[in-house]
């Protein structure tokens, strides 16, 4: 296991660090612009390259590649909603994610305004659907900005700083401990199990606020 882990992580490494650092943020944008977030794992990318990191610079540099690449996309989607929004609701994609989780979207927006945003960061689907959500609202573009930086520093920081915790620790044992590949599987195993509950426990305490009324379900 230390030898197949060991490999893997030096391949992540020997890409240049800049580089490494641009595709992250380059792939941050793919997942959070055009429904993309549906089929690019952001939280596999930034897992993965967060393995590399080796230095303070590099640390922060990648925290701040993966926020604005988010930001970036989040962006594209909010400008797309703004302009396209309804053309993209019923295309062939917007049909396919299905009318209910698009009133979902709505009703959450409209209840819970910039809350809903920064919470969507953490929720699958909703996260991709939400800035297009707002570019048909009122909301305002800086308003929107507000409640989705900090949500996306959040994101970024919580598994740059697992990946690289997991990775470091992983490296300065692996020499001297014969199962530290496995130790370094369970950590990331344990931090995917612990996002899943807590994801599953913000769905569930806001779901309420994502079910329209009666009435209008009825109508969609």
């Amino acid at each position: 296991m230390n030898d197949l882990l060991g490999s893997l992580l030096d391949l992540v490494q020997s890409v240049d660090p800049v580089l490494r650092t641009l595709l992250a943020g380059l792939a941050m944008v793919l997942e959070t612009s055009v429904l993309l977030g549906l089929v690019v794992p952001g939280d596999t990318v930034a897992i993965v390259s967060s393995t590399a990191v080796a230095t303070p610079s590099e640390f922060v540099a990648l925290i701040a590649a993966l926020m604005i690449g988010a930001l970036v996309g989040e962006s594209v989607g909010f400008a797309l909603g703004r302009r396209f929004g309804p053309a993209i609701r019923r295309s062939a994609v917007g049909r396919h994610l299905g009318e209910r989780n698009w009133v979902r979207a709505e009703t959450y927006l409209a209840r819970r305004g910039g809350i809903a945003v920064f919470v969507s960061r953490f929720l699958p689907v909703l996260h991709s659907l939400i800035p297009l959500t707002v570019g048909m609202s009122p909301m305002r573009y800086r308003t929107f900005l507000a409640w989705t930086a900090p949500a996306c520093l959040l994101w970024s920081t919580a598994y740059v700083s697992v990946g690289a915790g997991a990775a470091g620790g992983y490296r300065e044992v692996a020499d001297r401990l014969h199962g530290a590949g496995y130790l370094f599987v369970a950590a990331i195993v344990v931090f995917a199990v612990a996002v899943v509950v807590i994801k599953r426990i913000v769905h569930s305490r806001e779901e309420r606020h994502m079910t329209p009324p009666p009435e209008d379900d009825a109508e969609a």
